[in-house]
């Protein structure tokens, strides 16, 4: 049987917090009680029926947010950035003594978070959005007072929807979301301007998609089986002065690895400025 986990507060539970609990639901694990809170009773109901969860609506229970961080030794703050200042005065009076804080709010930094609960073991994350379907990349980065221990929960309580990197601090953080954080949205991009690019040699716009999609989803899948490295993978599907050589030669000169350097130093950038505008 896999380790337990302790109990588990979900703070907010929109998209990405509500991925990682049902993440957490599906995965089997023994948890020591899980308590999730939301603006509405509608939102609320969404997670009423898994099973050992206890939810909560704001708009029923004010105290809400404050009675389940005292319940949890884990607390996820999945709020909006915007709100993330009023919850952690909200809950501080009422956090265990050893409860692990662990934050998804993008561009909220790990010194803010100890500023608002000082000596707190804080944990920073950041999951993307394939979370959403049990195959996310999270970054996790221990602040001050977190320890070896604390990290080890919070990446097992992230492995129940994908695979889980730690990394140094609010600059490790920021690096991670150039990459998987931000990632998905340069697949899709690639895959959209693959399916023009069939639409161009004349498909139709469903066999486009078809063979946009299916390409990217087998090569990943590729990846997964011959756990080779990329470079060797497309060396083997390269034959020498054939058809795929000839479009690859295209594409190294335009100069991809400049331009996703390019990309992903001004991710980088913007991740600070967000960091300076909270």
């Amino acid at each position: 049987m896999p380790e337990a986990l302790p109990s588990v507060a979900f703070l907010g539970a929109g998209s990405m917090g509500g991925a990682i609990l049902r993440g957490l639901v599906a995965s089997g694990i023994p948890v020591g009680g899980v308590h999730v809170t939301n603006r509405s009773a509608a939102k609320a109901a969404a997670f009423s029926g898994l099973e050992g969860v206890t939810s909560w609506a704001l708009e029923e229970t004010p105290d809400a947010n404050a009675r389940a961080a005292a319940a949890a030794r884990v607390v996820l703050v999945g709020v909006k950035p915007a709100m993330v200042a009023d919850l952690l005065e909200e809950i501080a009076p009422h956090l265990r003594d050893d409860a692990i804080v662990v934050s998804i709010a993008a561009g909220i930094t790990l010194a803010r978070f100890e500023q608002k609960l000082p000596g707190a073991h804080v944990v920073r994350s950041m999951p993307n959005t394939p979370s959403t379907v049990g195959r996310g990349v999270t970054g996790i980065a221990p602040g001050a007072h977190a320890t070896p221990a604390d990290v080890a929960v919070v990446r097992r309580l992230f492995e129940t929807v994908g695979q889980v990197v730690e990394v140094d601090g609010d600059d490790g953080i920021d690096a991670v979301s150039t990459i998987s954080g931000s990632g998905p949205a340069y697949v899709f991009l690639l895959i959209e301007k693959l399916v023009e690019a069939a639409r161009h040699q004349g498909f139709s716009d469903a066999d486009a998609l078809l063979l946009a999609q299916g390409t990217f989803s087998g090569a990943t899948a590729l990846i997964d089986a011959e756990a080779e490295d990329p470079a060797e993978l497309r060396r083997r599907v390269t034959s020498p002065k054939g058809t795929t050589e000839r479009a690859v030669e295209v594409l190294q000169d335009a100069d991809l690895g400049a331009l996703f350097a390019r990309a992903t130093d001004a991710a980088y950038a913007r991740a600070k400025e967000l960091a300076a505008e909270g």
